[in-house]
């Protein structure tokens, strides 16, 4: 395994007004080791078992836009789509992984959308693969675990919804989850032993973001709404950008964060991006939502509808916004349930003069893991989408301090468009990455997206499939594949148990 560390100066806005005296300590600077994950759609048995890392050389995969959770004893799953899928067609659809170990090591397991058609490798499913796990064990000791992707082939028809009650051994899919036919950029959040919920764009028509929830470990999903209220419905004229969805495992309190523009004079206003920062909140469990504007730039023209603005709830029920302008991250707080929030805090400092996919994993009371793809990069000009090759790309890790967490992971443009990304634009970074702390160490694992050519015992070559990911098609979807970066020291954001 390698180690990449570089500790460079964050003020910590976020500890200073948040975390109580008896948790104020001097953070340590974080380390990390890293290494790619095990899920190769072109071997028999598809990586199913393997643990990584290894010696084997078996460590290698296909597979882009991860997610990562963790349950409350302290073990982590995690989620990665084919991205041989994103290009359609029956395929292998959604990987997914256990960690029993606090992310020293993850097991292949059975891939979740292959029940829809009985057979190992082959699922119409895949796409924009997100995880939940539940935050109560249910009647058989297990925590259930979730994976939501979209329909692949053919495209964006519905939401299809894995569940195991069993650890990952099994899984059952409803291939069914969303109430609306035409969906777009899924996600999905867990509350209890059994309550499921997804939000997803409703494509017909109008970008609609709608929540339905599932109350028998997503079986059937029999409540549904809209996250928006009825003062706010103009968000749903082809105006908005959808991010995550959280559940407060405390209070039960939903939250849907989106992009969008300020009121309905704007729909008028052609020079208007989408400069506000929104989220849903549901007291009731998902059967109304009311919406309320995070913050508003009185610059129109900055735009925050970049993949993704993202929500997280802390342990004393305080919750976290994060968005990027393509140049700068900020992070807004609320402590009264999404009512009224702080003003923009910047997470990013040189080097990473661009920063954009955040993710955050809340902890104990005002403790927050950020991480984002960072480049030194940046002229005022140019977008991301067009950066030159001369642009680095590092994962980059925040708590009290930034930290880069991994190696080069791209270099150049990044495209943010999503499905809308054409050529020459670059989209093997594909959409977003995750990050999870465990509740048994308070330490993070993160899993991103490499397209990079390293043949090292941590992440070796791939000789087998259509494709061969080799030193000439480094840097190209080729060599798109999954790798964790395990924090090995410095601060958690929980108190271990």
């Amino acid at each position: 395994m390698r180690n990449s560390t570089v500790s460079c100066g964050l003020a910590a806005v976020l500890s200073v007004a948040l975390i109580p005296a008896g948790f104020a300590q001097t953070p340590t600077p974080a380390t990390f080791s890293n290494y790619e994950l095990g899920g190769n759609p072109f071997v028999f048995g598809f990586s199913v078992g393997t643990s990584c890392p290894n010696t084997a050389g078996t460590c290698v995969n296909t597979e882009g836009e991860p997610s990562i959770r963790a349950d409350h004893a302290g073990n982590f799953y995690a989620s990665s789509e084919n991205v041989f899928c994103v290009l359609g067609g029956l395929c292998g659809g959604t990987f997914a992984w256990q960690s029993t170990d606090a992310g020293a090591h993850f097991t292949t397991l059975p891939l979740p959308n292959s029940a829809s058609v009985a057979s190992l490798g082959v699922s119409p499913a895949g796409g924009d693969t997100d995880i939940a796990v539940a935050s109560q064990r249910n009647a058989a000791g297990f925590y259930n675990i979730y994976v939501a992707s979209l329909q692949s082939h053919p495209p964006l028809v519905e939401v299809y919804v894995s569940a195991s009650k069993d650890g990952g051994a099994t899984w059952s899919i409803n291939p069914a989850g969303a109430s609306v036919p035409a969906d777009d950029r899924e996600w999905i959040a867990a509350d209890g032993a059994s309550k499921v919920c997804v939000s997803y764009h409703a494509l017909p028509a109008t970008d609609d973001i709608v929540v339905d929830c599932s109350f028998d470990g997503g079986t059937t999903f029999t409540q549904h709404a809209s996250a928006f209220d009825a003062a706010d419905l103009f968000n749903a004229a082809l105006q908005n950008q959808i991010g995550n969805l959280a559940i407060d495992p405390g209070n039960h309190v939903i939250y849907q964060v989106f992009s969008s523009i300020a009121n309905a004079g704007e729909l008028q206003c052609l020079t208007c991006s989408q400069h506000a920062v929104w989220i849903a909140v549901s007291v009731d469990g998902g059967t109304t939502f009311s919406d309320h504007i995070v913050y508003n730039n009185p610059d129109v023209t900055v735009a925050y509808g970049h993949q993704f603005v993202n929500v997280a709830v802390d342990g004393a029920d305080n919750v976290y916004v994060l968005y990027s302008d393509n140049h700068n991250l900020f992070y807004s707080f609320s402590t009264d349930l999404g009512q009224t929030w702080s003003a923009p805090y910047q997470i990013n400092k040189a080097p990473s003069n661009t920063a954009i996919f955040p993710w955050a994993s809340a902890g104990r009371a005002g403790a927050l893991d950020v991480v984002w793809y960072g480049t030194s990069f940046y002229d005022g000009v140019t977008v991301p989408d067009n950066y030159p090759l001369s642009a680095a790309w590092y994962v980059y890790f925040a708590q009290n301090l930034t930290v880069q967490a991994s190696g080069i992971v791209h270099y150049g443009g990044v495209c943010e468009g999503g499905v809308a990304c054409t050529a020459p634009a670059n989209r093997d970074l594909l959409d977003d990455f995750g990050v999870a702390a465990s509740p048994t160490t308070g330490l993070a694992t993160i899993i991103y997206t490499s397209d990079q050519y390293m043949n090292t015992a941590a992440e070796p070559a791939r000789t087998q499939g259509s494709t061969t990911c080799n030193a000439s098609t480094s840097n190209s979807a080729e060599c798109s594949h999954t790798d964790i970066a395990l924090q090995t020291g410095g601060s958690g954001v929980i108190v271990p148990h």
